[in-house]
């Protein structure tokens, strides 16, 4: 479905889109800790510290991964809500270097929301989910004044090879898989920057998560960026890590009219939230408008990986990756140069 066949337009709908409506990273962070933590022995990742997803041992060989993201539209049309859900959270499962298999989807609606439209949302989402290696089988929808969707996705691991948050060490080269400034260029971009940027999140990451799969060995953390931003996300694997994350501005891949935005002071609501997360571990240096794009959240954004200075070179060799900066010894922390 696309907007000349229907008159909805679905950010009108509500009041904060994508993963800009996640909840603050230092407010989730305090509320994460107090909870009771698995005594599970087969649980591998799960609050302790939190991941991207949970893991769970099944067998020698396999691994269960789980995970849920959902979020009101950051878009228009339903087929690009519904792909973009989807391929937003299959991101985690490929960020712990595992397969998808199975998905359930995550539903609210207003019930005056046409059919049509919501048949749309599901329609794609399932696409996405198949281009991804798993299917859909199911999910729950209930009555809501503003639109939100999302899955709950299932996938496979093998438990000696989990991609982590941690693990990346001095002299890792970071690369990223996506460009940056989904949320400002969808917030005010024009038709054809956000058109561009639309295409990004729809795709998915199996392709780089199965890149970084083949040289394993050589890979030593990764995330997927998305509502805390390249430099919250960052910051966590730093610190994970125990190591300092120093980010190159100039190498960063934009979309299209996103430094523009930046430049023209227009920031999303979840600006703020993210530099009160990173604002104690932040050293900036770099111009304001890179700031702001590194602090902007993503929906469906890369993985972010730390791999050898070899592997680096490989993967950037291929249109998938950008290297973007690097890691080395020193307190935990992110620069932006």
């Amino acid at each position: 479905m696309s907007n000349n066949e229907s008159p909805i337009k679905l950010t009108e709908w509500t009041s904060c889109g994508g993963c800009a409506a996640k909840w603050g990273a230092s407010l989730l962070a305090d509320m994460v800790s107090e909870l009771p933590s698995g005594i599970d022995p087969s649980l591998l990742v799960g609050l302790a510290p939190f991941d991207d997803a949970a893991v769970y041992q099944l067998t020698d060989d396999v691994a269960l991964v789980s995970t849920t993201d959902f979020f009101p539209p950051l878009v228009d049309d339903p087929s690009d809500f519904g792909a973009i859900a989807a391929a937003n959270a299959c991101s985690d499962v490929f960020a712990m270097g595992g397969r998808v298999v199975l998905a359930v989807n995550i539903a609210a609606f207003p019930e005056e929301l046409p059919r049509d439209v919501i048949a749309a949302i599901f329609a794609a989402a399932s696409q996405t989910v198949i281009d991804a290696g798993g299917t859909i089988a199911g999910g729950h929808t209930i009555r809501n004044p503003e639109p939100i969707f999302g899955l709950a996705v299932q996938g496979v691991v093998d438990p000696k090879h989990i991609f982590r948050k941690s693990g990346a060490q001095p002299g890792d080269i970071a690369i990223l898989s996506k460009p940056l400034g989904t949320g400002l260029v969808t917030a005010v971009g024009t038709s054809a920057q956000k058109k561009v940027a639309i295409a990004g999140m729809r795709t998915l990451n199996r392709a780089a998560a199965e890149q970084l799969r083949e040289h394993q060995d050589h890979v030593h953390a990764v995330t997927d960026v998305t509502g805390y931003g390249l430099a919250g996300h960052g910051w966590e694997m730093a610190d994970r890590s125990g190591v300092a994350l120093v980010v190159n501005s100039e190498t960063l891949p934009l979309y299209d009219g996103a430094v523009e935005i930046a430049e023209s002071g227009h920031r999303t609501g979840g600006d703020a939230r993210n530099r009160t997360y990173v604002e104690n571990h932040l050293v900036a240096t770099a111009p304001d408008a890179y700031i702001a794009l590194c602090l902007d959240p993503q929906t469906s954004g890369g993985l972010l990986a730390a791999v050898t200075p070899e592997i680096a070179e490989i993967l950037c060799a291929t249109s998938q990756w950008t290297a973007i900066g690097h890691f080395t010894s020193g307190a935990p922390g992110i620069e932006i140069r």
